[in-house]
């Protein structure tokens, strides 16, 4: 079987075993994805939050973790905490504009309803804003996270959810 050139997303639930496999996906995504909106000192402090790998996986294994694939290998996760709040969602350079990020957000999504959540709530980087607003998310309030010794900018932003068995 040969390698597709746009291969189809696949969809898991995070294992604890993939922690450093995210972990890097985490780090590559803040360092090559957000140069436009963080100054390096930003993109460390916030890609340091991963360093501890261990405490990173336990993390998402707490939460409602979900991991992208292409061809089995991961490309991208994303995380529901408390069923109503999208911690985590990070794309892999390598595979960003090709849908992971869209798959992972609509797997979320329909696990929340599902689960009875009546809407979703994000903190947004400036990086992902316009990704956000463009599922329907409403911003809410501009604020900034204090990681290590910098600060970074967010928008909290919210979605009201279809009630569960509502038509769509």
């Amino acid at each position: 079987m040969s390698a597709s050139a746009n291969p189809k997303t696949g969809l898991r639930p995070f294992l604890s075993e993939d922690a450093s496999v995210v972990a890097a996906i985490f780090r590559a995504a803040i360092e090559e994805l957000t140069e436009d909106d963080y100054n390096p000192a930003q993109q460390e402090a916030w890609a340091s939050l991963a360093d501890d790998e261990q405490e990173f996986g336990e993390k998402l294994g707490k939460e409602l973790t979900l991991i992208a694939t292409f061809d089995g290998a991961p490309v991208g996760f994303a995380s529901l905490e408390n069923n109503s709040i999208i911690d985590m969602l990070y794309v892999h350079p390598a595979a960003a504009g090709r849908g992971v990020a869209a798959t992972l957000y609509d797997a979320l999504e329909k696990l929340a309803t599902a689960r009875g959540a009546t809407e979703l709530k994000v903190h947004a980087s400036d990086t992902a804003r316009e990704f956000f607003v463009r599922r329907g998310f409403v911003p809410q309030q501009r604020s900034t996270l204090s990681v290590g010794n910098e600060w970074l900018g967010s928008t909290t932003m919210k979605k009201a959810l279809a009630a569960k068995g509502a038509a769509s």
